[in-house]
């Protein structure tokens, strides 16, 4: 900003010294249109035609009795008196003409004028040649800095970030905390012969506060913090990313102990000899001076490297040995007690209704992550300050729930009655199917209002977390993704293409029991298909098939039965409680949005909910 402040005003000032040069010569132009020979004034004042002489320095004015003003330039080097006596007009002629001399004194103003007029065009000339060598020093001083570190130091003094602002990952903190000991007490751990790690690898999905937890250790050890990302490395040129590297890992070094966080690893750490460009590829220039860095001669440095990403998978081997990154974190989505805890965590500071309970919002957002959760009541806050409230309570945080899994309510959407009515029966058969299944998750409300993409959802919810998925409970979410479409043509004898997404995710979760999980009886307990990643696209498109034509075909068939026969069962249940899916359609278009107990009022669940993990039994 100042340097563009000081490109203003060298404009500023060349723009006014060229107006000046220009007024002083159009000014000197008009003058000379008036100017005439010292003879021809002579001869003027001879015919009786002057009636005043003017003396400015060597400049003459002379005023004519008809009122006329001419100027005139005397001899520096005799009088004025002297030059007109040679010219013919002697004293006693002027005395007799009664033509008045007068000589004007000095103007320091003129003074001041002809110097700039004078010394205008050299100051002009230095201006811009000033502006232009300034430009040029600029220029190279941003080719030299080209290759620098854009690394952000924070000094670690006043920490705005701790443990205790990160919740739900308790054995993430442990692993960490061992490093800020040893980022505090080093000496504790030398005596015993243990050696610094030298990195730390956050492994995470996003949104789990990988990042967060990077700062949370700057905070704990009170250490100066480099952040950088993995794509800031890397550059057009060959070269400039492993420069910036070094300059990095220089500065570290300087301000040892100290910790450097690269978010991101995989933009610059992935596997090499995969790209395009082979050994010249700027990137691979880049991972090699990183791993020279973390693991090379110079190993007596205090520098700790935390890097966070959420594909290792893709990272170059060498770069994940022990002595380069000790360590790997793992930081997972967050149990109930964990969300739970993270709901604290972002309810500091805002003022909650004691009537909010955040375990029944933590046991309502499975899957959620930190990002999510502070998203959630980031959401709940919004909304209770659009409808004036000075207190956030439990309406709040279901309404932010429901606007984070499905999105904003669309109440501008006009939607005819005929095909509103499809809707309310689309999603009857989709909760009359959930709780026909005793695999299946318990249904908590059903709603007809559009959000996002949707014209309605039905939401249902676990019971309790589960880290695995048993074959009947898939099964049970493909029946149920069915309902909708089985509803549909059991009521109206049609369908329509309100059931394109279930459709979707229901073949996709079929394939995925028969090709990843080995989940059909016809093709066994074997993975059909190896994910091929062209790392030049950055994307999961192509997959290796590692079976012939004729597997293909008896996947594509199992494929078909299990979503056949979920669609079957489907049906099978809607029709057998065909008087249940009317009174909740009905209720639907009466009330737009119904909970789980006007719900279960209607149609019972059979039996207690469970995910179908087989219980080992006891003699």
């Amino acid at each position: 900003m100042n340097q563009r402040r000081q490109s203003y005003l060298i404009y500023s000032l060349l723009m006014m010294a060229i107006m000046a040069f220009v007024f002083l010569n159009f000014g000197q132009s008009a003058q000379d249109q008036r100017t005439i020979g010292l003879n021809r004034l002579a001869a003027d004042i001879q015919a009786g035609q002057v009636s005043r002489v003017i003396l400015d320095d060597y400049n003459i004015t002379a005023t004519y009795k008809n009122g006329e003003e001419k100027n005139s330039v005397m001899d520096a080097r005799a009088s004025l008196p002297s030059q007109l006596a040679d010219l013919g007009v002697s004293a006693e002629m002027l005395q007799a003409e009664g033509l008045s001399i007068e000589v004007k004194p000095e103007s320091a103003l003129v003074l001041f004028w002809n110097a700039i007029s004078l010394f205008l065009p050299f100051l002009i000339m230095g201006l811009f040649f000033w502006f232009m060598m300034r430009q040029a020093q600029s220029s190279n001083s941003q080719a030299m800095s080209f290759s620098k570190s854009r690394a952000r130091m924070k000094s670690g003094e006043h920490p705005t970030v701790t443990f205790a602002d990160v919740a739900g990952e308790d054995e993430a903190k442990e692993e960490l905390m061992e490093v800020v000991e040893f980022l505090k007490e080093p000496q504790k751990f030398i005596a015993l012969g243990a050696r610094i790690p030298k990195g730390v690898l956050l492994v995470g999905p996003p949104g789990t506060g990988k990042t967060l937890m990077a700062k949370a250790v700057s905070g704990e050890a009170g250490v100066p913090f480099f952040s950088i990302s993995g794509s800031e490395f890397v550059e057009m040129f060959v070269g400039v990313g492993a420069s910036r590297v070094r300059d990095l890992f220089e500065q570290a070094k300087k301000h040892s102990p100290c910790i450097v966080f690269v978010d991101e690893i995989d933009a610059v750490g992935r596997h090499r000899g995969a790209g395009l460009g082979g050994s010249h590829d700027e990137r691979e220039q880049t991972l090699n001076q990183l791993l020279v860095e973390m693991d090379g001669f110079d190993t007596d440095t205090n520098v700790i490297v935390i890097a966070a990403t959420n594909r290792p998978d893709i990272l170059d081997p060498a770069l994940l040995r022990p002595g380069r990154f000790d360590r790997r974190v793992m930081l997972d989505r967050p149990d109930m007690r964990g969300r739970e805890a993270i709901l604290r965590v972002h309810s500091r500071g805002k003022p909650i209704s004691p009537a909010v309970n955040l375990e029944t919002i933590a046991r309502a957002t499975p899957g959620f992550v930190g990002a999510d959760l502070e998203n959630l009541v980031n959401e709940a806050a919004i909304l209770a300050a659009r409808r004036n409230k000075r207190v956030i309570e439990q309406a709040e945080f279901d309404e932010a729930i429901e606007r984070v899994i499905a999105g904003p309510e669309r109440k501008s959407r006009l939607i005819n009655p005929a095909e509103k009515k499809i809707i309310a029966y689309h999603e009857a058969g989709h909760a009359i199917v959930i709780q026909s299944i005793p695999e299946a998750d318990p249904v908590q409300k059903v709603s007809i209002i559009s959000r996002g993409m949707m014209g309605g959802f039905t939401m249902s919810l676990p019971l309790e977390d589960s880290m695995l998925e048993s074959k009947k409970g898939m099964e049970a979410d493909i029946v149920s993704l069915l309902g909708g479409r089985a509803a549909e043509e059991l009521i109206f004898n049609d369908i329509t293409s309100g059931a394109s997404n279930d459709i979707e995710n229901a073949t996709k979760l079929a394939r995925k029991m028969v090709t990843r999980l080995g989940m059909s009886e016809a093709l066994g307990p074997m993975v059909y298909g190896q994910k091929e990643e062209l790392v030049f696209l950055g994307r999961e498109i192509s997959e290796q098939r590692d079976y012939s034509e004729a597997i293909a075909q008896k996947i594509d068939s199992e494929v078909q039965r299990i979503v056949t026969e979920a669609y079957q069962r489907a049906s099978g249940i809607l029709a057998q409680n065909k008087d249940k899916l009317i009174q909740v359609a009905d209720m639907l278009l009466e009330k737009e949005t119904i909970s789980r107990d006007e719900f279960e009022a209607i149609f019972p669940a059979p039996e207690p909910k469970n995910q179908g993990i087989p219980v080992p039994q006891t003699a």
